[in-house]
């Protein structure tokens, strides 16, 4: 009996052991910061990390929830080692991982790439489920899958259905472009503003100053007081507020529009485009799409700019983290054009919508009808 306890002490007294060895190696990879900050301690405690049994991945990784992105990817590195020396995956403990929604989008999605390598099978069962996903990598998965379910629909009505159920579930956009062409051939109507939640209805005031790009840092009267029935001095003139409408579908403002000049457009100037949003109050998220230099005001503070011009412009270029009041919310945008005459220079335009972090739009309470018509025919 005696030589039976000792064994059993000695294998219990073991696994303690390589479980404060996984512990301390995961405080350690997680203290990891930039410009080689703990990369020595980091690669020590990886090599012990990497040795662990296919059981230690589930608490791996939980380690990345909240890591920083260094740390993040020595822990998917281990996790990778890991998986592929070990012939059997804890597939159960991965599943119920990958079901709760708390853990960080990349850990999921990894372990999601676990199950679908253990079980491919298993795998494609899950899919489906992930239709409304708060991972958008996941959420790509079962919007693939109803986008192909819409092509080999044999019924116009089943497909129009699979897409439409496709449309309000994609985030990514060449899903979102894939679902809203297949509708369009479908003789169907698609509000893409209003999916995508794009702010269409503004006030804009311009042209102010901005030669030799003084005019980001140069405080014009909007900055400090939004009043829409005033008058201000502007760089050629008097200048005020008037209403700007666009109606293109991916909400794009050109102010090129709202202030057309000779040849090109206006070069070294500045305006402001001013709405106001009623919602309730909680987090969301702005996102904003420019190729010019621009700040941001959310109900008179400054959220953030970036002083830089013609560097390429994409949706959701800039992803601001902000919190909205309940009721009216006012948000002002500067936009400064510089002196370039380069033809990929004469843009002056900028895109906003309002969303959750999964791209979901948050539409305010009194949101009017997309408009058919825009400013100038925008």
């Amino acid at each position: 009996m005696k030589p039976l306890l000792s064994g059993l002490l000695a294998v219990a007294l073991c696994t303690a052991a390589q479980a404060a060895d996984l512990t301390t190696s995961i405080k350690t990879i997680r203290a990891v910061g930039p410009e080689g900050q703990g990369n020595a301690a980091a690669a020590k405690a990886w090599q012990t990390l990497s040795k662990a049994e296919a059981s230690a991945l589930p608490q791996i990784l939980t380690a990345m929830d909240g890591a920083n992105p260094l740390a993040a990817n020595w822990l998917r590195a281990a996790v990778d080692t890991i998986a592929a020396r070990e012939k059997k995956l804890p597939i159960d403990a991965l599943q119920k991982f990958l079901a709760d929604q708390s853990h960080t989008p990349r850990a999921r999605r990894l372990a999601f790439e676990l199950i679908r390598a253990a079980d491919a099978k298993l795998a494609a069962k899950l899919i489906p489920g992930m239709i409304n996903d708060p991972s958008v990598e996941l959420r790509r998965e079962a919007v693939a899958q109803v986008l192909d379910a819409g092509k080999i629909a044999n019924q116009p009505a089943i497909a129009v259905k699979e897409y439409r159920k496709a449309l309000d579930a994609a985030r990514d956009i060449d899903q979102i472009k894939a679902a809203t062409k297949a509708l369009r051939d479908l003789k169907q109507e698609v509000d893409l503003p209003r999916h995508f939640g794009f702010l269409m209805h503004w006030n804009v005031i311009g042209p102010f100053d901005n030669s030799e790009r003084a005019g980001f840092a140069k405080v014009f009267p909007p900055e400090t007081n939004v009043d829409l029935e005033a008058m201000y001095d502007g760089k050629a003139g008097k200048v005020k507020w008037s209403s700007f409408v666009t109606a293109d579908e991916y909400g794009m403002v050109d102010i090129n529009k709202a202030y057309p000049g000779p040849g090109d457009g206006l070069k070294e100037v500045t305006a402001y485009a001013y709405t106001e949003y009623h919602a309730a109050a909680g987090p969301v998220q702005l996102r904003l799409g420019c190729k010019n230099a621009w700040k941001i005001w959310l109900n008179g503070k400054l959220v953030f700019g970036r002083d830089e011009y013609h560097r390429g412009m994409r949706i959701d270029q800039y992803q601001l983290d902000v919190n909205l009041a309940k009721g009216r919310n006012t948000l002002l945008i500067k936009l400064c054009q510089n002196e370039q005459m380069q033809d990929w220079t004469k843009q002056w335009q900028f895109q906003l919508r309002v969303c959750d972090p999964t791209g979901t739009a948050i539409l305010a309470a009194d949101r009017p009808p997309t408009p058919k018509k825009g400013t100038n025919n925008q």
